[in-house]
């Protein structure tokens, strides 16, 4: 199966997300559709396809690899390194794993080369955490993206990595709270203070019905000025019980 063939069918199956990502995200607060019980079998029935036609490749060096137990291949998996124990769960302001290696790649991959499908292997490891945050959270809110970026991007990343760990905590995946209200640059290559002025005054949230204990999830943790951001937001708007969590955070 030639590549580009594999990428159109890799774009059927991303269509499902980008068309829930563009009603959720377009706006930003303003509710649209869940995919629901039907949006799940649908998913589960194009994923069990594209493994009949394509086959499964390691997120991180993107070589043939089907092992269902682990998501990354036997050369990758061990390069990839537990975040500082200073940052790890149960912190309230915690990590994962090193934004480096084979993980990184993986992230960028999915990000800057339109694989969605790479959300699978990363909720995968996201829900290793879950032990750490169950019976603690009532609600995962994702970063969301500017409407522009979202445009330009066709998902979020951070929705699609959180899912699984929503369903294992039974959490709801809120993506209608938090908005960011204007655009900012990427946050990597930033000096400090420019992280800091770059996402300042970024997220605006809803006053919540009910003070739900928060997790606020991004992909990747550069500084922690996303993640303290969009939890000012989220406080100023009357959520009191707030934690942050990124799959993988930048060691200088």
């Amino acid at each position: 199966m030639t590549r580009a063939l594999y990428a159109r069918i890799r774009f059927i199956y991303g269509g499902h997300d980008f068309r829930f990502e563009m009603n959720e995200g377009a706006n930003q607060g303003a509710p649209g559709p869940r995919p629901g019980r039907w949006g799940e079998v649908l998913g589960e029935t194009l994923r069990a396809w594209l493994s009949l036609l394509c086959e499964p490749t390691c997120p991180g060096c993107d070589l043939p690899w089907a092992d269902s137990s682990d998501p990354f291949c036997g050369a990758c998996s061990p390069l990839i390194e537990p975040a500082p124990a200073a940052l790890r769960p149960p912190r309230r302001t915690a990590a994962l794993f090193v934004y480096a290696g084979p993980l990184a790649d993986s992230i960028r991959r999915m990000k800057y080369a339109g694989r969605s499908e790479v959300a699978r292997p990363l909720g995968s490891l996201l829900t290793t955490a879950g032990v750490h945050y169950a019976g603690h959270v009532d609600r995962i809110v994702p970063i969301p993206l500017h409407p522009s970026a979202l445009a330009r991007r066709g998902f979020n990343q951070s929705v699609l990595i959180a899912r699984p760990l929503a369903r294992a905590l039974g959490a709801r995946l809120d993506m209608e709270t938090l908005r960011r209200i204007r655009p900012t640059r990427a946050q990597a290559g930033l000096a400090a203070e420019a992280r800091l002025s770059n996402v300042r005054g970024a997220f605006a949230a809803r006053r919540p019905k009910r003070c739900d204990r928060v997790l606020v999830f991004d992909d990747v943790r550069t500084s922690g000025a996303t993640l303290a951001s969009a939890a000012l937001a989220l406080r100023a708007a009357g959520f009191r019980d707030i934690r942050t969590l990124a799959l993988a955070t930048v060691v200088p």
